[in-house]
């Protein structure tokens, strides 16, 4: 199905924190989440990056199918790609305005790009730098449920770097059900989330939740996680005119081997069952 993005300023945006092992040590962030109380293998938080209507920065519409953009400071943008499966949800609300259920119909590539700024307090603060600070594939792959034995059961999840006319695997090709949290488990806790997960000092998390129901979208994109990074985007940032790519594919379709000559070519068009999110970064 085909992204519209002009139905998606509607749409509340927000990601989950720590749902794949190993991604926020290497991110550098673990030590940002030691007040959190999280179960052992759970993810740590959800965060906004997105409000529509919000009257702060996360009310800029940040997303887009072909680019990233640079942010205005004076000092280095230290950006680096974070691929995800982004996931498009229709709420549905309880008499209260709480949310009742989450309910997937769309997922496919997601680039919840982020700036690593020490001393930042929130995450939000390091997600939404304004417009096109954020991708999402033009392609989505409509889906009616997240169960793991289901149709989404063979989807992988990989990412490169273009730079300088060479391709460098950015993120580890990983499977999409290997989240710590997945289908059924990881839809009833996004909803616990929204429903109870607090702000204040000490803590990088926010009350979503309110900010969710003060809007009160009839969608939600929800970047479920970043992969682990490869050597190479562990310690490479973000720069003008690279190429970045984030790919969701069904791998009883193709291979790991096929994906990465297709984007080490910069033609994707001939991937079967595959969502691809080609940015160019400064565009």
């Amino acid at each position: 199905m085909r992204t519209d993005l002009e139905t998606l300023r509607g749409a509340f945006g927000f990601g989950v924190a720590g749902n794949f092992a190993g991604h926020l040590e290497q991110a550098g962030e673990a030590a940002d989440f030691v007040a959190v109380d999280a179960s052992d293998g759970a993810p740590k938080g959800i965060f906004p990056f997105y409000v529509p209507g919000g009257d702060t920065f996360l009310g800029a519409f940040p997303l887009s199918t072909d680019a990233t953009a640079l942010p205005v400071q004076d000092e280095p943008a230290n950006l680096q790609l974070e691929p995800e499966v982004g996931v498009l949800f229709r709420i549905a609300y309880a008499a209260g305005g709480a949310v009742e259920a989450l309910e997937p119909f769309a997922v496919g590539a997601f680039n919840d790009c982020s700036i690593r700024r020490p001393g930042a307090t929130k995450i939000s603060e390091k997600k939404n730098w304004g417009p096109t600070s954020k991708g999402v594939a033009p392609e989505l792959f409509a889906v009616e449920d997240l169960d793991p034995e289901g149709a989404t059961r063979e989807f992988r999840l990989a990412s490169f770097l273009r730079r300088d006319g060479e391709t460098h695997p950015y993120g580890i090709d990983s499977p999409v059900p290997g989240y710590s949290y997945y289908g059924t488990q990881l839809v009833d806790w996004m909803v616990d989330r929204l429903a109870h997960q607090q702000g204040g000092d000490g803590t990088p998390l926010e009350p979503v939740g309110e900010q969710l129901r003060a809007a009160r979208p009839d969608l939600v994109l929800v970047g479920i996680g970043a992969t682990r990074y490869t050597d190479y985007g562990e310690t490479t940032f973000l720069r003008e005119g690279d190429v970045s790519y984030v790919v969701v594919y069904d791998g009883s379709v193709s291979t790991p081997d096929q994906v990465l000559a297709a984007v080490s070519a910069d033609d994707t068009s001939t991937l079967r069952a595959a969502s691809v999110l080609r940015q160019v970064v400064g565009g």
